[in-house]
């Protein structure tokens, strides 16, 4: 991963600015950074490609008459599109959810439009990509037939005993809609099992709150639990796209959020450390307090700072680690403070097959256990390629 490019300042700085939910700090410091040449379609495509055009859009049209006509203009064309594609997508969740509950199942939309409208309090502020879903393991065979009657097919294919498998070490099925690919990803689980961070499911089902999309009442993760999700997330990406530190930001600031019930939950699961980093990371990107009760709840280590001053070091320019590469690997190790929970993530990595050995071998039924051993051949043959 490269480091931040010089090539991106001032657009970085001022991007950064305009997505920190500090009003006083915004409304300070860019009129100063629109006193110096911004190279726009370097800003623009930036906010693009860290999901959060909304965010700049809102925030220089507030000081429009220091911006360029035509730029306007298209500040005003980007917030319009994103908004028509938030109600496009509002209308499609309400139509599933509505329809999967009229079968009984009950399923939980979190990210995406759920968590636009609960933590910006506007569909529009988030910029709109899918619609995401958890659900009950157990719930996913009447779901795909269900969903298949909105016109939604999955956008992954496999046998009965592949589905099977995959229950157990997968987390979620992609949906492929008349409006787009993976429109629609229904999750099972936060994280796939190789990650070695064990949420109980039911548990979060049970603890869920109320919340409103476009007027239409919903479940969704309780505050604390999301937190903890959303955190677990941008990990799995290494926190590539700021739009996830905005949206931990703006939880950070919840003056009832319960941070001793974060960190008991947190150092349950092992994953202290993932939180400290996420923390750091808002607090040096978008000038973030850490809250006195989360220091007292997650207490801090020294790896942590040290990760969370790599990781920054990458996030401007939007590079991203290889989910298959040994470099991702090794982070995904030093990310965890336990020693037992590392020792899960490398024997599960190593020991669990999934649909990439599939693909790449195809072996009759009754040997199918034996695709542990193409695993295990294949990172052999990366590891010596590396």
């Amino acid at each position: 991963m490269p480091g931040i490019s010089s090539a991106l300042e001032p657009e970085w700085s001022l991007l950064r600015t305009a997505c920190s939910s500090d009003g006083r700090q915004e409304s300070e410091r860019l009129p100063e950074m629109l006193g110096s040449p911004i190279r726009w379609k370097v800003l623009f495509d930036l906010a693009d490609r860290h999901s959060v055009l909304p965010l700049l859009c809102q925030e220089l049209l507030k000081v429009s008459e220091m911006i360029p006509a035509e730029q306007t203009n298209l500040l005003k064309q980007s917030f319009q599109a994103n908004l028509h594609k938030c109600l496009l997508l509002s209308r499609e969740l309400i139509r599933i959810v509505d329809h999967l509950r009229a079968i009984g199942i009950e399923v939980m939309p979190y990210k995406g439009l759920a968590l636009a409208e609960a933590v910006y309090g506007d569909i529009a502020l988030r910029q709109a990509g899918d619609i995401d879903l958890l659900v009950r393991a157990a719930d996913l065979p009447r779901i795909r037939e269900s969903v298949l009657e909105l016109g939604y097919t999955p956008h992954l294919k496999f046998s009965d005993v592949e589905e099977r498998a995959y229950l157990k070490s997968g987390y979620e099925y992609a949906f492929d809609g008349t409006a787009g690919r993976n429109l629609l990803e229904v999750q099972w689980a936060v994280q796939p099992r190789f990650y070695a961070v064990d949420f109980d499911m039911d548990t979060l089902f049970a603890r869920a709150a109320k919340a409103t999309v476009a007027g239409y009442t919903i479940m969704t993760p309780r505050n604390e639990d999301l937190f903890v999700v959303l955190a677990l997330h941008a990990a799995k990406h290494v926190w590539a796209r700021l739009i996830w530190l905005c949206d931990l930001d703006r939880m950070m600031k919840y003056p009832a959020l319960n941070w001793q019930a974060i960190g008991s939950h947190a150092k349950e699961l092992g994953i202290v450390r993932i939180l400290r980093v996420t923390m750091l990371l808002a607090n040096r990107l978008l000038d973030t307090p850490v809250p006195p009760a989360a220091e007292a709840s997650l207490p801090p280590d020294s790896a942590a700072s040290e990760l969370a001053g790599e990781i920054e070091e990458h996030i401007a320019d939007g590079s991203t680690c290889s989910v298959e590469s040994l470099a991702y690997f090794q982070l995904m190790l030093r990310l965890r403070e336990r020693s037992a929970d590392k020792l899960r993530f490398l024997s599960r990595l190593t020991l669990t097959p999934g649909p990439s050995e599939w693909a790449a071998v195809r072996l009759p039924r009754p040997l199918f256990p034996l695709y542990r051993m193409v695993r295990v051949s294949r990172l052999a043959a990366r590891l010596v390629r590396a």
